[in-house]
């Protein structure tokens, strides 16, 4: 991982969880296996991103998925090192940028499978302002809290400490721009 990326990551405090209804979730599947700890950091603005885990370990309902990370609605951005992507956006072939505890690559998706599901929306709090992702409710989508270590995002609470991704907020078709930007 990028001294970059080390500097910005942080376990930041959840301070609203809300259910918002039914939209078009995307998962990622990759063509290797992934490491449980292995994800991705996915985030409704430029602010900044959850990392969401892969779908590596048995959940009520799931079997594990090695090779797939449920990574919310298809509106959010993906960061990728040097852009961001909509979840919308990323293809079959592409390849993504993957973190783990030690290291992070790039692996090329094999399909990108959109479905109908509920989802909830976690915020956090930064010294900035606030980070938030839309996530699919699903025991299934995992995240890496600082106590509880990997815990499904319907365990999580008001106060849970979550891994996020700090970014400096401006995008134009994926780069990095210098203006003034409100996101909510």
């Amino acid at each position: 991982m990028t001294n970059q990326i080390e500097n910005q990551q942080a376990y930041m405090e959840i301070t609203n969880i809300i259910e918002v209804g039914e939209g078009m979730r995307v998962c990622l599947d990759f063509i290797d296996y992934l490491k449980p700890s292995e994800g991705v950091y996915v985030g409704n603005t430029g602010h900044g991103y959850i990392k969401v885990l892969s779908e590596n370990r048995s959940s009520e309902g799931y079997p594990p998925r090695a090779f797939r990370i449920n990574v919310g609605a298809f509106h959010q951005y993906l960061f990728q090192e040097e852009k961001t992507l909509y979840l919308d956006e990323v293809k079959p072939g592409e390849k993504v940028w993957l973190t783990d505890e030690e290291e992070s690559r790039s692996l090329a998706v094999g399909r990108v499978k959109i479905e109908k599901r509920p989802f909830v929306r976690v915020e956090c709090k930064t010294d900035q302002g606030s980070i938030s992702a839309t996530l699919q409710y699903s025991p299934s989508v995992h995240l890496l809290e600082k106590t509880k270590g990997e815990t499904s995002v319907l365990n999580l609470k008001v106060g849970d400490q979550v891994l996020c991704l700090q970014d400096k907020p401006g995008r134009h078709l994926g780069e990095q721009v210098d203006e003034e930007i409100i996101e909510k």
